[in-house]
């Protein structure tokens, strides 16, 4: 269920629709959104979400995933509770940690030859996250892509956080990464973005206590994750899988706010 004052962040967010639209009456949109939050959580297809729960057919709430994606609804709303948690003080922004080491089978675009589950196609999700494991953004790419390649991406990907006096935040005093983000090229770009690199290099011992400080970023995984239609790709349109990612990160950083102000 949606509670009132997570649904009185995302109403303004959502995109009006017509005075006067053809066809039957809408189903309202709080009910599809608990119609979207269902399969999110339990994994079924769109076509057995039950009736009578009152949520619409699946269709119809596949269809409002669709539209409000386009109309960039989840990447406002996430935005927006990052900000309230930055507001809060609950961003630790002295560090940031990186990985990507979740390959998944199924889908369309965005997918590729895993190579650690005998090539099977797969795509892979790319996280970054704050000191406290909160997620700030994450990239889908195809199973067989390096983890290093999304690094700057990951980086340049965090949304500006206002809650703050001044302008925006969007960039970690320091990235912490294990061997497979080891890159001469990408430590250069952190340093011109003015952030250091903290990154064991390859063919040398692991940086002593790196592990105690990366362990939130498997731990954002985990969380993810635990919202079961993100465990396998069944969207073959990658923005409809990026649509549920973004709503998981949203509903990551409602849980701390929430418990921030309790």
């Amino acid at each position: 269920m949606v509670d009132d004052d997570l649904w009185a962040l995302i109403e303004p967010l959502l995109p009006p629709w017509p005075t006067r639209s053809p066809g039957p009456r809408l189903v309202d949109d709080r009910l599809c959104l608990q119609g979207i939050l269902y399969v999110l959580h339990q994994d079924i297809a769109w076509q057995l979400l039950p009736l009578e729960l009152g949520f619409g057919s699946g269709q119809t709430c596949w269809r409002r995933l669709n539209r409000w994606q386009r109309a960039g609804v989840f990447e406002r709303l996430h935005r927006t509770l990052l900000a309230e948690l930055n507001a809060a003080g609950e961003l630790d922004w002295t560090c940031a940690c990186v990985d990507g080491p979740r390959a998944r089978e199924k889908g369309g675009a965005a997918t590729g030859p895993s190579p650690v589950d005998r090539r099977k196609t797969g795509s892979k999700h790319h996280l970054i996250c704050d000191g406290k494991g909160t997620p700030l953004h994450v990239i889908t790419t195809a199973a067989n892509v390096n983890d290093v390649t999304q690094t700057l991406d990951l980086v340049d990907g965090i949304p500006p956080v206002a809650g703050r006096p001044g302008r925006p935040r969007r960039r970690p005093e320091c990235l912490l990464g294990d061997k497979a983000y080891d890159s001469k090229a990408v430590r250069g770009e952190l340093r011109r973005r003015r952030i250091q690199a903290v990154i064991s290099r390859r063919g040398t011992p692991n940086i002593k206590g790196l592990g105690k400080l990366r362990y939130v970023v498997e731990q954002t995984f985990a969380l993810l994750h635990q919202f079961k239609r993100l465990a396998v790709r069944w969207e073959r349109r990658l923005e409809l899988h990026d649509a549920f990612l973004s709503l998981a990160c949203s509903l990551i950083c409602w849980r701390r706010l929430r418990k921030a102000r309790s």
